[in-house]
């Protein structure tokens, strides 16, 4: 008979041998980047167990995998549309209506060939910061239906807010319109039961990466992060509100909720209307034929460029972030940026500590609350790295800041769903606007510059002087960003 030593050391043994096992993969089959194989691995063996449950629910790879796939028809269309504009783009036929935009043609081109982005000129875009006023729009537009409501949020409380959205979703759906609401399994807070008259009113749910085991996810680590929502194929709305209470600025824990959206018309929503539908039919059964009816003629509404970018763990490329960088190292004069989060790569640190010794002026704000305690006190270190380059920080204090922005030079910007870290970099799905408009630049920049009201800069003495305990909450939190 075997003792309760024996049998315990043989348990010791087979966990370790599971553990190498694990380490073998991570080092010689996923290849992946250096710095995350070896905290992956300190995880596995620091906790024989439990690293190796952790490696299952949060580092598989899906670059691989052929996730989102248009009808070959589609495909041909949206492939065809897009070699045309990368042609007029190199060969000069393309003609700006904005002279100025003429010198970010190679970021242009960047988002065309890696993020099969296609560009046009006949867009207006409306900005939205305050929670109430976004939902307002929305809630209007929507009503005002009279083909379809396509709807996408990563995350949606069981709130009055949340119950708002699935009634008014409802009332639409008993009209006839079509309704398809696509939320993220982790993120959703709605009950089965609230949803319950939507589908039974004709509206369609359906949950991205759902789990079929009860309390396990085999994805936890890929949500879908993305918020869209486009009305009848000429409005759509995209950025960083999801929908609940806070977001509202109803929760007293988070204050005043900061954040940014767009609603945009023009030809720049069939662009989001193919992400969502791209989304739609991966999470769903739904085989959708009569794609048409979703790409009505776009109204002339303005002349604004725009590039709907974007990326996800199913894609290497990083497209949002390397987008990110191309206007960075374009910037002659200014850099601002907005994120709640702010955990780059090597990367991103590098070509904004290039723009700051280069004479650029480069702002980045951040909250000063956390809502995720890890990750708020790895931004703080990151921030503090860029200090001593001249990057300037600032610490916004009126509420939570939740928005995900950058304009550079008051020309070129960016709006949507990723922040500054490696989570959206490879790890969420999301979605970029990039805005070719200097009049949309400016009034980003102006909100930029008026939240600089309510906030306190981080100065490179303060950071220094900062206490021992941030030092040391700022050491461990660093240590886990590459599982973060």
């Amino acid at each position: 008979m075997i003792s309760l030593t024996e049998f315990s050391s043989h348990i010791v043994t087979a966990l370790y041998l599971v553990n190498i096992l694990f380490a073998f993969t991570v080092i010689f089959l996923e290849r992946r980047n250096p710095t995350s194989t070896l905290v992956w691995i300190l995880v596995l063996f620091l906790l024989p167990a439990v690293g190796a449950v952790f490696y299952i629910l949060l580092s598989q790879n899906l670059t691989r995998k052929k996730m989102f796939q248009q009808e070959a028809h589609e495909h041909h269309h949206f492939t065809s549309l897009l070699n045309q504009g990368i042609e007029e783009l190199q060969t000069g036929r393309l003609v700006f209506k904005d002279r100025t935009m003429e010198n970010y043609k190679d970021l242009i081109l960047l988002h065309q060939v890696q993020g099969k982005a296609i560009f046009s000129q006949d867009n207006s875009v409306e900005i939205f910061t305050d929670g109430v006023e976004k939902f307002k729009e929305l809630f209007q537009c929507i009503l005002k239906a009279q083909s379809h409501v396509h709807i996408l949020y990563f995350i949606v409380k069981r709130d009055a807010l949340g119950k708002q959205l699935v009634k008014i979703l409802t009332e639409k759906a008993k009209e006839g319109v079509e309704v398809r609401f696509l939320v993220d399994a982790l993120g959703n807070r709605l009950h089965n039961s609230d949803l319950e008259p939507l589908i039974a009113a004709g509206g369609k749910v359906e949950k991205f990466f759902p789990s079929s085991l009860s309390f396990i996810n085999l994805r936890l680590n890929y949500r879908n992060h993305r918020k869209l929502a486009i009305i009848d194929g000429q409005i759509g709305f995209i950025g960083g509100f999801n929908v609940g209470n806070e977001y509202i600025s109803l929760k007293k824990k988070m204050g005043y909720w900061r954040d940014t959206h767009l609603k945009i018309r023009g030809t720049a929503v069939h662009d989001m209307q193919t992400r969502f539908l791209l989304d739609w039919q991966t999470a769903s059964s739904e085989k959708i034929e009569q794609y048409s009816e979703y790409y009505p003629s776009p109204e002339i509404c303005g002349t604004s460029g725009i590039q709907i970018v974007s990326c996800g763990p199913d894609s290497p490329q990083q497209e949002i972030k390397q987008g990110y960088i191309k206007m960075i190292n374009s910037a002659k004069n200014c850099v601002s940026i907005h994120t709640p989060y702010f955990i780059p790569d090597d990367s991103i640190q590098e070509a904004l500590k290039i723009a700051a010794l280069s004479g650029v002026d480069v702002k980045i704000m951040i909250p000063n609350k956390p809502d995720h305690i890890f990750v708020y006190w790895a931004t703080y270190s990151f921030i503090g790295d860029l200090l001593n380059a001249g990057v300037r920080a600032f610490i916004y204090n009126k509420g939570f800041l939740h928005s995900k922005s950058i304009v550079v030079d008051q020309k070129i910007s960016s709006v949507g769903t990723a922040n500054f870290d490696i989570r959206s970099f490879k790890l969420n799905f999301e979605v970029n606007a990039f805005i070719y408009d200097v009049d949309i630049a400016q009034k980003l920049h102006q909100a930029f510059e008026q939240d600089l009201e309510f906030c306190e800069e981080l100065t490179l003495e303060k950071y220094l002087n900062r206490p021992r305990i941030i030092k040391f909450k700022e050491s461990i939190s660093r240590l886990l960003t590459p599982v973060l």
